[in-house]
C-alpha cells in the first residue's frame, strides 16, 4: 500500500482510492461541492453512524462560505468547526484504509496532498453483559465486550486518576487491529513497561484476532505448563492488577483483557473474596486449593493405591474394590484413562455444540453412557466416583482447566506405571518448572517462592480491608 502523501488532484486520488480497494462494494465515495471546492467524503458502510454523520458532518460542511483554495477550506475546518472529537489527518494511503475500516469518515479536497479524519464510528456490537467465565455474587455485573473504546471507558470509569494511561497503537499487516497499552504511569516498574514495549515491538503477524496471538510474545519462550501471562473479562479485576503495578493489553474484538505478569496464586483469588468477612475468604480460598490438589492427584492416587500400593486401604474398603473391579474387563489405568478421556469429548461437544443441544449431550452422556458404562460392568463404580469428584475439583478453578485436564491424565499414567514413586516423580518436575517459570524477571510462584512475607497477607490468608489500605503493595516487590 502507498506511503507517500495523497495525490493532489482529487479525481486522481479518487482512482487510486478504488484502484487500492480493488472496487470494494462497501467503500463508499460522495462527492460534492462546498466553498467553491470539489471534495468527496470516504466511508465504509456499515461502520459509520448514519445519524451522526449527518448532523456532525453534512449538515455544517454544506454551510461553509467561499473559500480561496483547499487550504483555505481545510483551515476554516479546523479553526471554525467542531465536527467530531476525534479528528486526525491523513497523511497517505495506508492511514487512509486503516481509518475508514475503522469507522471514521475522512474528508479530500482538490488541490491538497493530505485529508481530514472525523470519529463517525456507529457499526453493531454487544452491550456490556455479565461476564459468562468470572462469575461473582457481590460484585459488578459487568464485563469486556468486543469494542476497544467501550472497554476502556470501563476503566476509565472504575480509575478516574490522571495516573492511568492508556496508549492505542495497530498492529497486523492486514488486520491493522487497535491494541490498548494499560497501566498506572506511578506503579509500574520502569523495566517491565520497556521490556513489553520491545516484546511488542517484535510483533509482525499479519492479523491479530485474539489474545492467544499476542501472549506468547510477552511471554518466556521456554517451555512453561502455567502461563505467566493471565487473562480477565472483568474490568473491575483489571483495574485491582493495575493498582499492583500490572500491564494490560486490550485487543480490539476480544472481550478478554491481557495481564503481565500473572501470579500463580491469583488462579485461587475472586472478587467476592474481598466482599465477605476475612475468615469466611480465607476458608473459600484454602477450599480451592483443596479441589485443585484434588483435580490433579485423586485419579491418579486411586490408580496407583489399588494396583501397587494396597496394603495402604484397610480391609473393608480393599475388599469392597476389589469386588467392584473384578467386574471390570479392562486394567485399572485403561479403565482410569477411558473415562477421562470420554469425560473430555463430551465436555468439548457440550462447549462446541448450539446451546440448544447442549442439553441433550448432559442428558446422554450423564444419563445413558454413564449409566450403561456401569450397569455392564465396563467402568467400576468407585473409579467412576473418583473421577467425577477430580472433574468437579476443576470446575471450581476454571482459569486452570488446560492444565489441570492434561496434568490429570500424565499423573494417571506415571500412577498406573511407577505407583506413588511415579506421581511422586512427575510432581517433583511439575514443581520445577512451575518455579521455574517467570514473566521479565517476575517469579510466577511469588510471594511463596521466593518468600515475600508482605505478599502473604492476600494469598496464604486475606487480612482485612483496614490492615490492607496501609500495605501500598505493587508487584515491584517481587522483583529480583
Amino acid at each position: 500500500m502507498e506511503k507517500g502523501g495523497l495525490l493532489p488532484l482529487l479525481d486522481d486520488s479518487i482512482k487510486e482510492i478504488r484502484r487500492i480497494s480493488g472496487g470494494s462494494s462497501d467503500l463508499l465515495i460522495n462527492r460534492f461541492v462546498t466553498g467553491g471546492i470539489h471534495c468527496a467524503l470516504l466511508c465504509c458502510e456499515g461502520m459509520v453512524s448514519t445519524s451522526v454523520i449527518t448532523e456532525l458532518i453534512f449538515e455544517p460542511i454544506t454551510d461553509i462560505p467561499q473559500q480561496k483554495d483547499s487550504y483555505g477550506l481545510f483551515h476554516y475546518i479546523n479553526e471554525q468547526l467542531l465536527l467530531s472529537t476525534d479528528r486526525p489527518q491523513v497523511n497517505d494511503y495506508d492511514t487512509l484504509f486503516r481509518l475508514i475500516n475503522s469507522g471514521f469518515a475522512v474528508l479530500i479536497a482538490e488541490g491538497v496532498d493530505f485529508g481530514l479524519a472525523f470519529g463517525v464510528q456507529g457499526y453493531n456490537s454487544r452491550g456490556v453483559q455479565e461476564p459468562s467465565g468470572e462469575g461473582n455474587i457481590m460484585g459488578a455485573h459487568e464485563g469486556f465486550t468486543e469494542t476497544i473504546r467501550t472497554n476502556m471507558s470501563q476503566i476509565r470509569r472504575r480509575l478516574k486518576s490522571p495516573e492511568l494511561v492508556m496508549e492505542l497503537f495497530t498492529k497486523g499487516k492486514k488486520s491493522h487491529t487497535d491494541l490498548c497499552f494499560c497501566y498506572m504511569k506511578d506503579r509500574v516498574p520502569k523495566s517491565l513497561m520497556e521490556k513489553v514495549r520491545r516484546s511488542l515491538d517484535d510483533v509482525e503477524l499479519e492479523a491479530i484476532l485474539t489474545t492467544g496471538y499476542l501472549r506468547p510474545f510477552v511471554e518466556n519462550g521456554s517451555f512453561e505448563i502455567f502461563d505467566s501471562t493471565g487473562t480477565t473479562e472483568r474490568p473491575d479485576v483489571l483495574c485491582s492488577k493495575l493498582i499492583e503495578g500490572r500491564i494490560a493489553l486490550l485487543v480490539d474484538g476480544v472481550p478478554y483483557a491481557v495481564v503481565i505478569p500473572r501470579l500463580f496464586c491469583e488462579s485461587f483469588q475472586t472478587l467476592d473474596d474481598y466482599a465477605y468477612k476475612p475468615y469466611y475468604a480465607v476458608f473459600m480460598r484454602w477450599l480451592k486449593y483443596a479441589a485443585f490438589i484434588t483435580a490433579v492427584l485423586l485419579p491418579s492416587f486411586y490408580v496407583a493405591i489399588v494396583m501397587y500400593h494396597p496394603e495402604l486401604l484397610n480391609s473393608t474398603l480393599f475388599m469392597l474394590l476389589v469386588e467392584a473391579e473384578k467386574k471390570a474387563p479392562l486394567s485399572i489405568l485403561t479403565e482410569a484413562l477411558f473415562v477421562l478421556l470420554m469425560y473430555e469429548i463430551i465436555r468439548e461437544a457440550g462447549v462446541r455444540l448450539p446451546k440448544p443441544v447442549g442439553g441433550a449431550v448432559s442428558i446422554i452422556s450423564g444419563l445413558i453412557i454413564g449409566d450403561a458404562a456401569v450397569n455392564s460392568g465396563l467402568v467400576s463404580t468407585p473409579l467412576l466416583t473418583m473421577t467425577a469428584l477430580s472433574v468437579l475439583g476443576g470446575l471450581v478453578v476454571p482459569e486452570l482447566n488446560p492444565q489441570v485436564t492434561v496434568l490429570r491424565l500424565a499423573f494417571v499414567i506415571a500412577g498406573g506405571t511407577l505407583g506413588l514413586f511415579g506421581i511422586s516423580l512427575l510432581a517433583c518436575a511439575v514443581l520445577v518448572n512451575i518455579c521455574a517459570t517467570e514473566d521479565y524477571g517476575f517469579p510466577y510462584t511469588a510471594p511463596l517462592s521466593p518468600f515475600k512475607s508482605k505478599g502473604m497477607g492476600d494469598t496464604a490468608v486475606r487480612i482485612g480491608m483496614r490492615k490492607m489500605q496501609k500495605r501500598d503493595f505493587t508487584v515491584e516487590e517481587y522483583y529480583e
